[in-house]
C-alpha cells in the first residue's frame, strides 16, 4: 500500500492532484489507515498517468471521467475519445482562424497608424484604436 505522496510521485503529479481526482470520482476512494491516511494500491498509478496524459491532450476532467466511467462499465471508450478529440480539434481550428483574423486586423491597424503618423493626423484618444474595425465574429465587452 502506498501513501498519497508516493502514488503522486510515481504518477508524476502532486498529492493535491491525486486528491482532486479522487474528489471528482476519477479514481476510486483509497483505503484509510486508523489514523485517516490515504493508502493506495500500485494499481492506481496507471490510471493517474492516463488522467495526466488525457489532460495533456486538452481533455477536461469531466470528459476524462466519462471515458473512465465507460471503461469501468466494461465498455471500450475509444469511440468517445475519438469524438472528444474531433471536438477539440475543431475548437483549436476555430481559435486559429480567430487568431489569424485578429492578426490581419492588428497588422492593418499598425499599417494605418504608420500612414496616419506620416500625415500628422491626431486622434481623439488614439487613432490606431479609433480607426480600427472590429474583426468579424469578435466579442466586445
Amino acid at each position: 500500500m502506498l501513501t498519497v505522496g508516493r502514488v503522486a510521485k510515481q504518477a508524476g503529479m502532486s498529492p493535491k492532484a491525486v486528491r482532486l481526482y479522487e474528489a471528482n470520482g476519477l479514481i476510486d476512494p483509497p483505503e484509510r489507515t486508523a489514523a485517516g491516511y490515504r493508502t493506495y494500491s500500485g494499481q492506481v498509478v496507471p490510471n493517474l498517468r492516463f488522467i495526466r496524459q488525457a489532460q495533456a491532450l486538452g481533455l477536461s476532467l469531466k470528459q476524462i471521467k466519462a471515458i473512465l466511467d465507460l471503461q469501468r462499465q466494461g465498455q471500450q471508450p475509444c469511440t468517445l475519445v475519438t469524438g472528444l478529440l474531433d471536438e477539440h480539434l475543431a475548437e483549436i481550428d476555430q481559435r486559429i482562424a480567430d487568431l489569424m483574423a485578429l492578426r490581419t486586423t492588428l497588422k492593418a491597424a499598425r499599417d494605418r497608424a504608420d500612414q496616419a503618423a506620416g500625415r500628422g493626423e491626431p486622434g481623439v484618444i488614439c487613432h490606431i484604436i479609433e480607426d480600427t474595425p472590429t474583426p468579424s465574429g469578435s466579442r466586445t465587452a
